[in-house]
């Protein structure tokens, strides 16, 4: 039977009662974690948000009905209980924060009764996570998925005080309902009942608000900005997410590198107590293609790609050979340590490679032993297998793996199985931080699908100066004033310096198949406001999912957010999405399909 809480207050949060309390009555408000009856004694972990404190109901010193209750109580069920602060009986708990003392309880209320739980209440569980997102709300109760979800909140904290307080921005607040636009991913569409026929889009980013507010003054835009996007989810991604959203005027990239960096390193130092080193390292998109084959390296480890094109070149072997002559290269790896796989562990790597859309992998095995063993060897001189391998500066115990193909295939192959080895060797650890700007991104990436050049950011993105006039003429080797900021092989968040300029921003419409008509249908907006003007602006958007599973050494993203969704974008604890009555789809004017 519940009890009321009526005339009760609670003093503190359980973990915050420490030995300065001692001799002190305190009421205490939570969750059993765990009851052991010793007979006359019974002890309760009691559990709230602040951790833990034991609880010792005595039948010598309570009344009958009191310590009958106590004898009732199971895990889980909310207690509020009333005692006085003293030194722990027994031995000190030293891997708990009240491990010195314990409540020597004098009153008990049950608040609430329980169950028993379908999953365990404890940190580090194996419980499937299909069951522990369906019993999210017991999910959270966990100490550990607490601690991650109370770190977001002093990181969102943090992120404001920076930001409002020391670096003069403004927190404004941008629409959910909005205008669907081309040249980003698949958006979420609202119906609209008033407007039959027609929709909303849900925000996959503040931006182009975000670059109006620019135009109308505001400075400096800070926003935690709730964005969508419909899309195959990852362990990195969810349908809905967070970004901390930013926007400066009159300003370049340099500015907002150096306010994104300073920032990362005040969270850093106030959260982990990690000292990040400032300014953080730099390297262009061509050269993290070229050494890792990734747009968002992992610079903790080497293990770096190394173009042997000009030594195979002129070889036997036809797979290295006709991937040159098709405008591709040949590039390698060098798996220090790897050098003892057996030829079934190696065949595995060689399907990973598939994986990555290779057509196979070539390797040459320096055995720990001195032997050589390679997959192409018969079609290659002794000298340029020699200098193969000196080029990759390898020797006994290492393994050489070798793509050859379109680079695009290359860098995929060659950047994925690095962090598949890094994995295997345990180079790749969660309390390392390793910080840098990738720049100078490909304005523009052939889409094979549509068979056109697309914006790999967005079409608001301002060329570089001197690749401006490459616009009409060589759209693959125009670069932008773009700005990725990584961690630990992750992409935390991007920005550009924006096109503010009218002229420039034609070119790029134009550069993108965006007619006249087109672009002032869907942007018509933005560039009215542009007409009466507007400053140099530039920003950057923050992943705070990611920024927070980094920080946590969490696996997933859905370990850091409350009620995150799962694969197919639905949600386990409510069912969502679900159907809905005949009568609001009528209001709608929207009829469903048979069999869609």
């Amino acid at each position: 039977m519940s009890e009321s809480m009526a005339g009760l207050k609670r003093s503190c949060r359980c973990a915050e009662v420490s030995t300065d309390d001692i001799g002190k009555k305190v009421t205490l408000m939570g969750w059993v974690q765990k009851r052991r009856n010793l007979g006359t004694i019974i002890f309760v972990d009691l559990r709230d948000r602040s951790g833990l404190v034991q609880v010792l109901f005595d039948e010598t010193s309570l009344d009958k009905d009191t310590f009958a209750k106590a004898y009732s109580i199971r895990n889980e069920f909310v207690l509020a209980v009333t005692g006085e602060v003293a030194k722990r009986s027994g031995d000190v708990n030293e891997n708990l924060k009240t491990g010195e003392i314990e409540i020597l309880a004098e009153d008990l209320r049950i608040l609430s009764e329980s169950e028993t739980p379908p999953i365990p209440i404890e940190p580090g569980i194996d419980t499937k996570e299909e069951v522990r997102l369906k019993y999210r709300t017991l999910d959270l109760r966990r100490a550990d998925i607490q601690a991650n979800i109370m770190m977001r909140s002093r990181v969102t904290q943090l992120m404001r005080h920076f930001l409002l307080e020391d670096e003069g921005f403004l927190e404004i607040e941008t629409p959910m309902l909005t205008k669907s636009t081309p040249e980003g991913a698949r958006d979420y569409l609202v119906p609209s009942r008033v407007h039959p026929g027609h929709f909303y889009a849900l925000p996959q980013s503040p931006q182009l608000f975000k670059q109006m507010l620019m135009a109308s003054g505001y400075d400096r835009y800070m926003q935690i900005a709730r964005c969508f996007r419909d899309e195959d989810l990852r362990a990195d991604r969810q349908p809905e997410f967070t970004q901390l959203d930013m926007e400066m005027s009159f300003v370049t990239a340099e500015d907002v590198m150096d306010v994104t960096e300073r920032l990362a390193a005040y969270i850093f130092k106030e959260v982990l107590g990690v000292n990040v080193t400032l300014p953080l390292p730099r390297m262009t998109w061509r050269e993290a293609m070229d050494r890792f084959g990734s747009d968002k390296p992992d610079v903790r480890f080497g293990m770096e790609l190394k173009d042997v094109s000009d030594i195979v070149k002129d070889c036997g072997f036809g797979v290295f050979t006709g991937a040159i002559e098709n405008g591709g290269s040949v590039r390698a790896i060098n798996a220090k340590g790897f050098g003892d796989m057996s030829r079934k562990q190696i065949d595995a790597l060689v399907e990973f490679a598939k994986g990555c859309e290779a057509k196979g992998l070539a390797y040459i095995q320096l055995t720990p032993d001195g032997e050589t063993k390679s997959s192409f060897a018969k079609f290659m001189k002794e000298e340029e297998m020699e200098a193969l391998i000196s080029a990759l500066e390898g020797e006994a115990g290492d393994l050489l793996l070798f793509a050859a193909d379109r680079d695009k295939i290359v860098f995929n192959v060659l950047g994925a199985l690095r962090l598949e080895l890094a994995d295997r060797k345990g180079l790749r650890k969660p309390d390392e931080f390793a910080f840098l700007w990738v720049t100078e991104f490909p304005q523009f990436e052939w889409s094979d699908e549509e068979e056109r050049f697309v914006a790999m950011h967005h079409p608001f993105t301002m060329p570089l100066e001197e690749d401006i006039d490459r616009l009409e003429s060589d759209l693959g080797n125009v670069r932008a004033k773009a700005y990725d900021i990584v961690l630990n092989g992750i992409e935390l968040g991007g920005g550009s310096e924006r096109i503010y300029r009218s002229d420039i921003q034609e070119r790029m419409f134009k550069a993108l198949g965006i007619d006249e008509a087109t672009a002032n249908e869907k942007f018509g907006f933005l560039l009215e406001a542009f007409k009466y003007g507007v400053p140099p602006h530039a920003g950057l958007a923050i992943g705070l999912d990611r920024l927070i599973m980094l920080m946590t050494g969490a696996d997933s993203i859905r370990d850091v957010i409350a009620f995150p969704k799962v694969k197919d974008a639905s949600c386990l604890l409510t069912g969502a999405p679900d159907t809905v009555d005949k009568k609001q789809l009528d209001e709608l004017g929207i009829e469903i399909k048979d069999g869609e």
